[in-house]
């Protein structure tokens, strides 16, 4: 520590009028010292006041120069050490050196603002500031295509920089994507495959940049799909499969991406992954299984890519995943109902899946979670059936099959996903469907639950479902004792509230349904109807500039209902 305090004192005291040798030996004694202790010697060297002279030294003239940016570099790794590197002005000289020719100064120059930009605003903003990001980048194009092992170094830490220079960082990001930095990483990724450390630090900047939006536009311009697809075959450690995960998953929310990674072969992989985990209880294998099989759901929400592995049911993908199903891991379950439900998103594609007995199967996972289940199967077993109900061919066939019933079994959930898609489903199942309308509209126990699920007003989608199914449930029943069961739950009041809803689909289901009730049963709801302000409410509807046409003629056959049924309900509107 002598040796230390002798050369600080030496290199504060004269820069100019030293020899180059007894300044490459202050050097030497300052990295020989963060060598064995780096925390303590950065906090000698910010107490001595040497990081200002540092400055001067930093001239691409000088021998010293590397050994100046190493010591810049490695005191740097310490957070207490960055800010300061700023305010001695390090920065633009810095930023100058990267312009020379010599690859020790770049390489070293290029390790110190890396690590001035880690997790510091002040240092990325005094790198912007400076131009810095600018022309790494374009070392980085210069030196794309050399695989020299002097270059590969090189082009890893300049990666390394700009990952540090803009992580978490949008503007930096998008400066960076606008730069064109994309195409040239996914080069860079082909051509240095071979060299772990570069490979990585390329993945982890496509995670840092792949999170914005105009990244994903960039990167479905290139062959990122193939590079990645072909980069993940080769891998057999965990971390690093979870690192290529990690840039997959948010490049694939891109829908021409999710192709190209289909096309790609990312499928076959991730089928692999949960073949040879699904069984194993290791925590990494738990956590493949995790993200090969929400990946593969991923990449079935595109319409494209979806339909490419449906293949008309009769996919090999469509068929293994339907293989999900019945597992006993939880997590391919609900994968495997989360894919149905993504495979269900056009009428040709429900048709056949009803067709092929898929309900049954559903019906039977339902099954293992009525008593203490697991909600997120729950949830994705549900919203495959809502969707397969869509078609109206499949209705009678889902019914008859005993979906109501199954569906049903769930009334006394507690959790708002799993009630949102209850109703979903029994909405759609008894769409233009009388005899099920009647027959659940007459279920007392479903009724009075959804009039209480009609005051949820923590859970915007739970009460407007309810609504809706409330009304759906007279609409097509057109039953005097569906409309009984209704007014007797006390269900007639969130009929008339509907009427108001701020969504014309919902105003207008409400008032047909209050029609049907005027129109069949008004002596039994005539009090409620009249409790609730209807006349006011229709009159409000008809005399509001803003009420869309077809909420106008609704509010007027209702009233021809009032009318024709022979009783007024308190003063109609002249």
């Amino acid at each position: 520590m002598d040796n230390l305090s002798d050369a600080l004192k030496k290199l504060k005291i004269t820069t100019t009028d030293s020899t180059a040798d007894s300044l490459e030996g202050c050097l030497d004694c300052l990295l020989q010292a963060l060598a064995q202790n780096n925390t303590e010697t950065s906090e000698k060297i910010q107490k001595s006041g040497v990081l200002q002279v540092f400055a001067s030294l930093l001239t691409p003239q000088s021998s010293c120069t590397a050994k100046v940016a190493n010591i810049i570099a490695e005191v740097a790794r310490n957070e207490f050490m960055r800010n300061p590197c700023v305010d001695a002005g390090l920065i633009p000289p810095l930023v100058q050196l990267l312009n020379c020719k010599d690859q020790e100064v770049l390489l070293q120059t290029g390790r110190a603002l890396g690590n001035i930009c880690y997790d510091s605003h002040e240092g990325r903003n005094a790198v912007d500031h400076a131009g810095g990001a600018h022309i790494v980048v374009d070392h980085i194009r210069s030196l794309c295509n050399k695989t020299d092992p002097a270059s590969e170094k090189l082009l890893t830490v300049f990666c390394g920089m700009l990952m540090n220079y803009s992580n978490e960082n949008d503007t930096l990001q998008s400066q960076l994507i606008n730069m064109g930095v994309i195409p040239t990483l996914v080069k860079l990724l082909g051509i240095h495959c071979q060299n772990a450390a570069l490979t990585e630090m390329c993945l982890v900047a496509f995670g840092n940049l792949a999170e914005l939006e105009s990244s994903k536009e960039q990167f479905a311009y290139t062959n990122i799909a193939e590079e990645l697809v072909k980069l993940f075959k080769k891998q057999i450690e965990h971390d690093k499969k979870e690192m290529i995960f990690e840039v997959l998953a948010p490049l694939a929310e891109n829908d021409v991406i999710k192709l190209q990674l289909v096309e790609a072969g990312l499928v076959e992989c991730l089928l692999e992954i949960v073949q040879k985990t699904v069984d194993s209880d290791k925590e990494d294998d738990v956590a493949e299984l995790k993200t090969a099989s929400d990946l593969m759901v991923l990449l079935l929400l595109g319409d494209e890519s979806m339909q490419k592995l449906f293949e008309g049911g009769k996919g090999s993908v469509f068929q293994r995943v339907l293989s999900w199903i019945p597992s006993n891991s939880h997590q391919l379950q609900l994968a495997g109902a989360l894919a149905i439900a993504n495979f269900a998103r056009n009428d040709g594609n429900c048709i056949h899946m009803v067709d092929n007995g898929i309900v049954q199967k559903l019906m039977d996972l339902l099954d293992r979670h009525v008593e203490d289940g697991n909600v997120t199967v729950q949830h994705a077993a549900l919203s495959a059936l809502r969707n397969l109900a869509i078609p109206v061919v499949n209705k009678a066939k889902m019914l008859s099959a005993g979906v109501a019933e199954a569906v049903l079994k769930f009334l006394r959930s507690e959790m708002p996903p799993v009630q949102f898609k209850l109703l979903g489903t029994l909405r759609m199942l008894i769409d233009a469907q009388a005899e099920a309308a009647e027959q659940l509209g007459k279920n007392a126990k479903l009724v009075e639950r959804l009039v209480e699920w009609c005051e949820a007003k923590d859970h915007a989608g739970v009460m407007g479902e309810s609504n809706r199914l409330l009304s759906a449930l007279i609409r097509h029943s057109k039953s005097k004792d569906v409309i009984r069961t209704i007014v007797q739950s006390g269900g007639i009041k969130h009929l008339v509230t509907m009427a108001t809803s701020e969504h014309v689909i919902m105003q207008n289901e409400a008032l047909v349904a209050l029609a049907l009730i005027a129109a069949l049963e008004l002596v039994t709801a005539e009090k409620d109807l009249e409790n609730a302000q209807l006349v006011q409410i229709l009159h409000r509807l008809l005399s509001d500039d803003r009420s869309a046409p077809e909420i106008k003629y609704n509010s007027m056959v209702l009233i021809c209902a009032l009318i024709g049924s022979g009783k007024g309900v308190g003063k109609l509107p002249v």
